[in-house]
């Protein structure tokens, strides 16, 4: 049954307007992406599909434009669409951090890191550069590594965060694996940064492991003296 054929207040559309978005499932916020089914499937039907396909929206957003396109339906236009929705959504939580309260909202900083590094298939080792109020001054990845490394040069990154007039970084990288918790050689790393940091003035305030799903804080587990 095509979704104008059911009740109104079921269809996804009206659901949103009505009670707001975080009342819809995942297949209904997809399915108002989607805009339409295939003939004898829902939009509806198509999302719980996709969602089938590749586990869940982290891993569909996170789907190489290969495996998108193989799916029925699903093509170059469509992906570009999901594409410019994730992109949009960084953007705005990287707009977040550029307030003086930014850092008030841990949850922006780690929603942010989960879009920005969490799907990458290589290790992948991003910083935060913050101004004296925390503000975000820039978001670089300085590191890219293999699937469970990324090789980190300290001394690059403190020239980096010197030319941008940084006063204070957060620093991430993620885990392809899936698996956030933090390795022995994390840990140690961490630490080692924070010290070369202090020697020309510039605090670390955290580093993140970060998967599709998670941004683990090394900070919030004792790893970083403050």
């Amino acid at each position: 049954m095509p979704i104008t054929d059911w009740p109104a207040d079921e269809r996804p559309r009206e659901k949103l307007l009505a009670r707001g978005a975080t009342s819809l499932s995942d297949a209904e916020l997809l399915a108002i992406f989607l805009r339409v089914g295939l003939p004898g499937k829902s939009a509806v039907d198509l999302a719980r599909e996709l969602l089938h396909r590749f586990g869940s929206l982290t891993q569909l957003f996170n789907a190489t434009q290969a495996d998108f396109t193989q799916i029925a339906g699903m093509g170059n236009a469509k992906f570009a669409q999901l594409q410019a929705v994730l992109e949009m959504s960084r953007r705005a939580l990287q707009e977040a951090l550029r307030q003086p309260t930014a850092l008030n909202q841990p949850a922006d900083v780690r929603n942010y890191l989960r879009l920005w590094l969490g799907g990458e298939t290589r290790e992948t080792f991003g910083v935060l550069f913050l101004d004296t109020q925390h503000r975000l001054l820039a978001a670089e990845v300085l590191f890219r590594g293999t699937l469970n490394h990324a090789e980190v040069h300290p001394r690059e990154l403190a020239r980096r965060a010197l030319a941008l007039n940084a006063a204070a970084l957060i620093v991430a990288h993620n885990h392809p694996s899936g698996m956030a918790e933090p390795s022995a050689a994390d840990i140690s790393l961490t630490t080692h940064l924070s010290r070369a940091l202090a020697l020309i003035d510039i605090r670390l305030l955290d580093h993140f492991v970060v998967t599709p799903s998670e941004a683990l804080s090394l900070a919030e587990r004792g790893h970083l003296s403050q």
